[in-house]
């Protein structure tokens, strides 16, 4: 047993008459055995020239093909308090359907008249806007008013002006003819006085003459008094004339600049209307926030906040939701090496998770229960679980994809080119990556006539 003695047991020990050796080393074994081992090597030979697809696997999961058809989440774009619950998980709901009611929790919005208060406050605003409008109206109004009054006032003044420099001019010929008058008069004078020396005037004509060249010597000062008076005159109504443009000028001004605090007084009005008409606005909408809806038509998958009171800040996720209407795809991940093999539009054999199927991976021909698909993207960056992430949608040339969930598990074998099985297995033996090619994307050109 041990084989520790050098006596050899079965040169010793005739096995041969024995029934079980008998049937054990019959020759006849020894043939079949050997022609066993023929065929199967011929069979291994031949197999090993047989054609073997080279495929790129991936492991993944059901999604949609488009964003907005995916699983998403409903969040309050408001903190607020949880008040009424519209619906339970698994409820069918349509685009715009309630699903809750959630009330305030910041005390600026408490007031349950806080939109019909703004509203009141815009309406006041308003006619301060108008009232300021009526006011620049009636300044204007004033001013032009104040314009006219200066125009007419001026040409009253130069009026004026034209008469005492008239009156002036009369009074200067006046003066010239007072001159005239005493000249005369002295001459006569003095020639009474000489015919009356010479005894042919009496001193009666000579005391006639000297009254009279008095009085035209009093006249003469009186027309230069009056030539003064005029002269003054023209200076007052000069002076007048710059009164009146001063005096209406600052008017005017003030007028003006009345106008100009009520237009500032008007925008800044305006200014408060369209901030209060934001606020009004803004009040509203967050009146309408306070019913969380549904998005689009969809089955209510999961309420991540329960109870009634509870309270949430925003942003935070409320309701999980699953579009009712979406187009399947797969999302798959391959390994960095094999992503160059990958081109869009090339065709990938889908096997989803819970469907019978009969997978041989190298002769996609015969394999059963998988489904065509077309790559339609391929990420340029890498995803956290070290692979790269490629959609899978349906071939519409192949058969048509079975009603599945979204989220299932699916295996992806994207086709490569024909080799020989012996060439896969020494591939795979020394881990090199399948053959690197590119599609044919040659078309050909039309014929010129």
């Amino acid at each position: 047993m041990l084989n520790i003695s050098h006596n050899t047991l079965n040169k010793k020990v005739d096995l041969s008459k024995y029934s079980a050796i008998q049937k054990v080393f019959h020759k006849r074994h020894y043939k079949y055995f050997n022609r066993f081992l023929k065929i199967f090597a011929v069979t291994v030979i031949i197999i090993l020239f047989l054609p073997w697809t080279q495929n790129v696997k991936g492991k993944g999961f059901i999604t949609t093909l488009k964003p907005n058809q995916r699983p998403q989440t409903i969040q309050s774009p408001i903190p607020g308090k949880i008040e009424k619950w519209y619906v339970k998980e698994g409820d069918f709901v349509k685009k715009g359907d309630t699903i809750l009611f959630i009330s305030e929790i910041k005390n600026e919005y408490f007031d349950p008249n806080l939109v019909k208060r703004t509203g009141q406050q815009i309406k006041a605003k308003s006619m301060a806007v108008t009232s300021y409008e009526n006011k620049i109206q009636a300044l204007e109004n004033q001013t032009k008013a104040l314009i006219n009054e200066r125009s007419l006032k001026l040409q009253q003044a130069k009026n004026k002006l034209l008469q005492t420099k008239l009156k002036a001019q009369s009074d200067s010929i006046d003066l010239e003819a007072a001159k005239t008058n005493i000249s005369i008069a002295k001459r006569q004078y003095e020639r009474v006085a000489q015919l009356e020396k010479e005894g042919l005037k009496s001193l009666t004509d000579v005391e006639t003459k000297r009254l009279k060249l008095q009085e035209t010597q009093a006249k003469l000062i009186s027309h230069k008094n009056k030539l003064l008076t005029s002269n003054n005159a023209i200076i007052n109504a000069q002076v007048e004339i710059n009164r009146v443009q001063a005096a209406y000028t600052d008017k005017v001004s003030k007028s003006q600049s009345d106008k100009f605090t009520a237009q500032s007084n008007q925008f800044n009005a305006e200014a408060q209307v369209t901030k209060l008409e934001n606020s009004y606005t803004n009040y509203e909408m967050r009146n309408a926030m306070h019913y969380i809806r549904a998005p689009q038509n969809g089955f209510i998958n999961k309420t991540l906040r329960t109870g009634l009171g509870e309270t949430f800040k925003e942003g935070e996720r409320l309701v999980n939701i699953m579009p009712s209407e979406y187009d399947l795809a797969v999302e798959t991940f391959i390994k960095p090496i094999d992503i160059p093999l990958l081109h869009i539009g090339e065709q990938v054999r889908v096997q989803f998770d819970g469907w019978p199927a009969i997978v041989f991976s190298g002769w996609p021909n015969a394999s059963y229960g998988t489904y065509g698909g077309k790559i339609v993207a391929i990420e340029t960056f890498i995803s956290e679980n070290g692979k790269y992430r490629v959609l899978i949608a349906p071939d519409p040339d192949a058969q048509k994809w079975p009603k599945i969930h979204v989220g299932s598990g699916a295996t992806t074998i994207a086709l490569l080119e024909d080799v020989s099985i012996w060439f896969e297995l020494w591939r795979q033996l020394n881990s090199f990556p399948p053959n690197y090619y590119q599609p044919d994307t040659k078309t050909t050109k039309p014929k010129k006539k």
